[in-house]
């Protein structure tokens, strides 16, 4: 999916509000961090392989925060057709999957993987969280990555 947007840029490359130049570049706000490293050659296929994993158990288990309840009933198989998985069953081993992926890439570790992979941060705004210097989640990231990778079997 595709949700371009035009940000303003100054000459030092800050975005947003605080830019004052008249320069802007073309950004696809729906592009996940890990999909961005990708596409510019920081984290290789089996790395990104990995974060993808992760990520959709994360999404599955549906850890993320809930903004509203959910109305919707649970849907209906069609005649003739097996029943599906159960949707709190699948939740269960996706969350049982994420659990057993973060604790395999180590307690150093996961906090850069669920700040990038699971929660959409960008790498500057993880360091700053984590108290980082410049440019060493990149560094650290991979290396988690690299574990998680390990974790699934991915050659």
């Amino acid at each position: 999916m595709r949700e371009l947007a035009e940000r303003k840029i100054d000459a030092a490359g800050a975005t947003g509000a605080r830019a004052q130049g008249r320069r802007s570049v073309t950004v696809n706000l729906a592009e996940s961090p890990l999909s961005w490293l990708r596409s510019r050659g920081h984290v290789d296929a089996r790395q990104f392989e990995a974060g993808e994993r992760l990520r959709t158990d994360y999404e599955i288990a549906a850890l993320g925060p809930r903004v509203t309840m959910r109305w919707d009933a649970s849907p209906r198989a069609p005649r003739g057709a097996a029943p599906a998985e159960d949707p709190t069953l699948a939740q269960i081993g996706a969350k049982r999957r994420f659990d057993a992926a973060v604790s395999a890439a180590g307690p150093g570790l996961a906090d850069v993987l669920w700040r990038v992979v699971c929660a959409g941060e960008g790498l500057a705004a993880a360091e700053k969280a984590l108290g980082w210097p410049s440019r060493a989640g990149k560094l650290v990231l991979g290396i988690a990555l690299d574990r998680l990778a390990d974790h699934y079997r991915l050659r």
